[in-house]
């Protein structure tokens, strides 16, 4: 047998493989579409009721705010409820104009009120010969030769390549 008849016959086994695998991984799919489409008319139904207690206990709790003074909060079965300091939080509609207002007005803060991102653009750098590159500290690495086994089907589902390259990550 020539190496090349090895390879056809290696590679035979390997699609097989792949279709065995993506078939199971479909069925697999198919059944937790189905589990999901079952179970949604209850998880439904339970986020409602969910939703209508947490409504009546929050309306509970803003009638009666002389219960929560000292503490501020208690646990009754399980749920943590009563009232705590809010969040506050900025906000601003044009960052450019706030950007121009700290440096108006407090110039000597700007280096920590206002982020300043600088870094190489790969796809400009791309465009420099490689002498230019060596110029700025930057090596390039050649790509070289490189085995691949890439299957032609682009239907298969991604989790097969996952688990495929999961698997082989492992081996290796």
């Amino acid at each position: 047998m020539t190496p090349l008849n090895e390879i056809e016959s290696r590679a035979k086994l390997y699609a097989e493989a792949r279709e065995a695998l993506a078939a199971i991984v479909s069925e697999l799919n198919a059944g937790i579409e189905a589990l999901k489409r079952q179970a949604m008319p209850n998880i439904k139904r339970a986020i409602g009721r969910a939703s209508t207690h947490h409504d009546q206990l929050r309306t509970l709790i803003e009638k009666a705010p002389e219960l929560f003074v000292k503490p501020k909060s208690m646990t009754i079965n399980g749920i943590k409820l009563g009232y705590q300091k809010g969040k506050g939080k900025i906000e601003w509609e044009d960052p450019d104009q706030v950007v121009r207002l700290i440096k108006k007005h407090f110039p000597e803060q700007a280096d920590v009120l206002i982020a300043t991102t600088e870094k190489p653009v790969k796809d400009a750098l791309n465009c420099l010969t490689a002498a230019e590159l060596k110029k700025l500290g930057i090596s390039v690495v050649e790509g070289g030769e490189a085995i691949f086994i890439k299957p032609t089907d682009s239907a298969v589902d991604k989790l097969v390549d996952a688990l495929l390259k999961e698997a082989t990550e492992e081996v290796e």
